[in-house]
This record gives structure tokens, sequence and C-alpha cells, in this order.
């Protein structure tokens, strides 16, 4: 009778201890919280976001979940044809534009000096580091008194022209150095016009086919 019991004792308190085991097992995985795990946990103070090891959370109120899905960025098209590459032009367009600097300055900045070794400054006046941050955030501004314009020579990225080239102006910016002339034959994509006229109502484009 006392063998039983004691057989008895010892499979109740082998089964404490693999429960408590178990126990800290599930408390470890909780402890060890990811900013990527979907779960609002450690010192997060969203879902995967802020706290002392996350991205700092979005403040803009934007929400891109759900039904809706952002696919592309696009708000100066020339940049992420000219300085996107292999391994973050999809990236680039699907994040919002209060993350891009942070994400790819630096990145922009080395394609940059990449594609022109010899890039000091631009007719902007902007050297590599500069220009690079401007560019970053790939917002079509819009100013509210003025030329709507991307450049004109006075005016810097007030908006955007249906008629204006702004691959040729990306094109001198990068390679035309102070005063616009140097690389004549870089700072020119060879599309002198648009393949058909612009309507006079919107969307002002024709149609694709």
């Amino acid at each position: 009778m006392k063998t039983l019991k004691h057989i008895t004792l010892f499979a109740a308190l082998g089964s404490l201890l693999l429960f408590t085991q178990c126990k800290n097992d599930d408390d470890n995985i909780i402890i060890n919280a990811t900013c990527s795990d979907g779960i609002k946990n450690g010192d997060e103070t969203g879902i995967d976001c802020g706290g002392s090891n996350c991205e700092p959370c979005d403040e803009s109120g934007l929400d891109f979940t759900g039904v809706y899905i952002q696919e592309d960025q696009m708000g100066r098209p020339s940049i992420n044809t000219v300085f996107g590459t292999s391994g973050y032009r999809d990236t680039y367009n699907v994040t919002v534009p209060s993350k891009m600097q942070v994400e790819f300055q630096s990145i922009m900045e080395s394609k940059l000096l990449l594609l022109n070794p010899n890039y000091t400054t631009n007719v902007w006046g902007l050297d590599a580091g500069a220009f690079s941050t401007l560019l970053s955030n790939d917002v079509l501004w819009l100013a509210e008194t003025g030329e709507t314009t991307y450049s004109n020579g006075v005016d810097l990225l007030t908006g955007r022209a249906l008629g204006e080239d702004v691959m040729n102006t990306t094109l001198q910016l990068i390679y035309g150095g102070a005063d616009g002339t140097e690389n004549p034959g870089l700072t020119d994509d060879g599309v002198s016009s648009n393949d058909a006229e612009f309507s006079n109502s919107f969307p002002y484009l024709a149609p694709p086919f």
C-alpha cells in the first residue's frame, strides 16, 4: 500500500514539474517579443511598432490594412525609375512617405554617387546629401501661389505641369553639374515629346490603348 502511495506521489510531482516547465516556456515566448509577430507586446506602443526596439508607429492616422493595400508610390515618377534598384524598388513603392527618408536617403545618396562619381553639386546648389534627402520623400508638393512646376529655373518642386519633361530635369540634376552643362550626352533621355496630345479635361491623359 505504501509503495502505491509513493508511486502516486511521484507521479503527481512529475506532472507538477512538467506543468511548471511548460508554463515557463510559454512565458518566455511572451517575453521574447519581436517587431514582426503581429502582436502588441513588450514595450511596443502599437502592434509591432514603437517602444525601444521597433520602428516608431505611424502617427498620421492613416491605416493601410484591410481592404486597401498600397502597391505603388509615384508622387515624382522619375525618382524610383532613376534611383530604384533591385532589392528595394518594390519596398519603396509600399512605404508611406513619413518613413521614406529614414529608409532610403542613404541608399539614394550611394546610388547618386554611383551614377556620377564626380558629383559635387547641381543647378539647385544641392550636394549629394541634401539632394538625396530632398528626393527621398516621394511627395508631390503643390504651391498655393505661383507657378506649378517641377523646376523652371526659379521655382522648385511646386508641383508638376503635364508637359514638363521630368526625366530630363532629373538627369540634368544628376549629371549636369553646378551649371547644368556637364555631361551633355547624359542629360537628355532622347524623348522630345509625348506620343499623344493632352486633353483639356480630366484626366487629361490619353487612354492607354
